[in-house]
């Protein structure tokens, strides 16, 4: 564990890093543009300190966290780098890799290093109010990086805070999170957004499995929004293969052909295999 640390974004992630950083020993300085986020964070505990800018946040800092959208990473590290100590290891927790990659480390200065990190956690409620300590307690966190000893240094990092580490190539990470993460997301969003012209008399019908299936639509939509176009190229084959499960159903349906659709069912269970049920 570090023994300072810096966190850039103190929503749910960002704060949550703090804290657990924080109840490890690390001491921990916090910076948000939003002034109510940096005031929770604090009066919260989850950072021993707020900065008004990013440059005096990461002063001393042996690790930086990046922990706001993914849109404006660059922007927050380029503000930052003039203030980062040499040796540093800068790190963030975007669900996005690629375009990090190739942005990110040409705004260090020489001397600093660049690893990626994506956090397998979160929630819909957002904000340092719901962060914790113990949210990365057996989560997964992925890890991208070709240098080892930075690459050791985060996975380091992580593995003290109480996570799992999963080492890919950036390409690798943004091709398989559109399977798990960013195709589920665009489903259920576009699932609830149809749903707005289900009879209102429905809404008194919803049981767990609906609430199961669109709790992942109620998150912040610029936030998503960033994160799926930031992805676009890796999800286009994710999204035509469900649009063509879809047709399939649909013809299953329309045919009424019984033996043909409980086959269909039969494969998408089967395709869960090895997979967590919860």
């Amino acid at each position: 564990m570090p023994g300072r640390v810096s966190v850039l974004g103190l929503g749910l992630l960002g704060a949550s890093v703090g804290a657990a950083a924080r109840a490890r020993g690390a001491r921990v300085a916090g910076f948000d543009r939003a002034a109510e986020h940096a005031r929770l964070a604090l009066e919260l505990g989850h950072v021993d300190d707020v900065h008004p800018d990013a440059k005096t946040a990461v002063a001393e800092a042996e690790l930086v966290v990046l922990a706001t959208p993914v849109a404006v990473m660059p922007e927050v590290l380029a503000e930052a780098a003039a203030g980062v100590s040499p040796g540093a290891l800068i790190t963030d927790v975007g669900s996005v890799k690629g375009p990090l990659a190739a942005v990110l480390p040409g705004l260090l200065p020489s001397g600093v290093s660049y690893v990626g990190s994506h956090p397998m956690v979160g929630g819909h409620r957002g904000g340092p109010g719901h962060a914790s300590a113990t949210l990365f307690d057996g989560a997964t966190v992925v890890v991208t990086g070709a240098d080892a000893p930075p690459t050791d240094g985060v996975a380091g990092f992580w593995g003290a805070l109480g996570a799992r580490i999963e080492r890919r190539s950036p390409r690798e990470h943004d091709r398989e999170v559109a399977w798990t993460s960013h195709l589920p997301h665009v489903l259920a969003f576009a699932f609830s957004g149809a749903f707005r012209d289900a009879p209102e008399s429905a809404k008194r019908l919803i049981g767990a499995g609906f609430r199961d299936f669109t709790r992942i639509a109620r998150s912040d939509p610029s936030l998503w929004a960033g994160i799926l176009l930031a992805n676009a190229d890796a999800l286009a084959d994710p999204l035509e293969r469900s649009a063509a499960a879809l047709r399939e159903l649909a013809e299953a349906l329309r045919s009424a052909d019984g033996a043909k659709l409980e086959t269909i069912l039969a494969k998408a269970r089967e395709g869960l295999q090895d997979t967590p049920e919860s």
